[in-house]
């Protein structure tokens, strides 16, 4: 089959790719489960979550790879891993300056549910519309919404250059609001990673061509970053007022980049 997208005038086609399929099958079932096992194991062993944060994980990512697919599983796998070096980078100057988000650098079941609620939701639609293929790029950009913000929290929180996105006044490093040159540059490659992630995991282990993953990977990346700005911005207005948490901010903003993939994607007929 061929899929003709139109993007800045240039035709792109990508063919003979593969439909995804995900839910009960079989092989989704026991791949999906395994890596669930995994997941357990290494939060444990690595200390990523606390214990409540694994077991949230546990149903979070149990819906993920069994309602959605076993490579969406890995692709929030992914997220984890590089969420938690990206925490655990220069830790110790972190904590002193107190930018830290524990003691230890796990998270917590908020925090989870915060970055992991929104794929969760997008995987539950994708089993009830039997729309793995159209839901893979909004589960992605849903995924790099939230590693952009990540990455551009731990990585820019250690930058002083930092400005109120609201108002372009410099201001305190850490603050709800504030974005840095280096957090900027964290987010896009936080972003980059997981829209990388999302293309080879989620399409061409399907047994899909690799043509069209230029434009695929360029709009991910672009939501997930333009997804962290928005979390900048409800943390500089709502957030610094004390009319919602952390954990409403990352979802919100999640929920507002996965609307913008499915309007994006769905323009330019994914899938065709």
């Amino acid at each position: 089959m061929v899929i003709e997208y139109l993007l800045g005038g240039v035709e792109i086609a990508a063919t003979d790719i593969s439909e995804i399929v995900g839910g009960l099958d079989n092989t989704n079932l026991i791949i999906s489960i395994s890596l669930v096992v995994l997941l357990t194991v290494v939060s444990k062993v690595r200390n990523i979550l606390d214990g409540p944060g694994i077991a949230t994980a546990i149903i979070l990512g149990t819906i993920v790879g069994v309602l959605g697919h076993w490579t969406w599983l890995v692709i929030l796998l992914g997220f984890l891993s590089a969420g938690s070096a990206a925490t655990k980078w220069r830790w110790d100057e972190k904590m002193a300056k107190g930018f830290a988000e524990s003691e230890d650098g796990h998270r917590k079941w908020s925090n989870v549910i915060a970055n992991g609620g929104v794929p969760g939701i997008i995987a539950i639609i994708a089993f009830y519309n039997k729309s793995w293929d159209a839901m893979l790029p909004i589960y992605g950009a849903a995924i790099a919404v939230a590693a952009a913000d990540t990455f551009a929290s731990e990585f820019g929180c250690v930058d002083p250059r930092v400005r109120m996105i609201t108002t372009m006044k410099t201001c305190e490093a850490g603050l709800n609001g504030g974005w840095s040159p280096n957090g900027q540059l964290a987010a896009f490659l936080g972003a980059l990673i997981i829209a990388i992630l999302t293309w080879s995991l989620g399409w061409v282990l399907q047994g899909g061509s690799t043509t069209g993953a230029t434009p695929f990977i360029a709009l991910v990346t672009m939501v997930g970053w333009l997804g962290c700005q928005i979390d900048s911005v409800l943390g500089a207005t709502l957030e610094n007022r004390g009319l919602i948490g952390k954990g409403q901010v990352n979802a919100i903003s999640i929920a507002c980049g996965s609307i913008i993939a499915w309007q994006l994607f769905t323009t330019l007929g994914w899938p065709a």
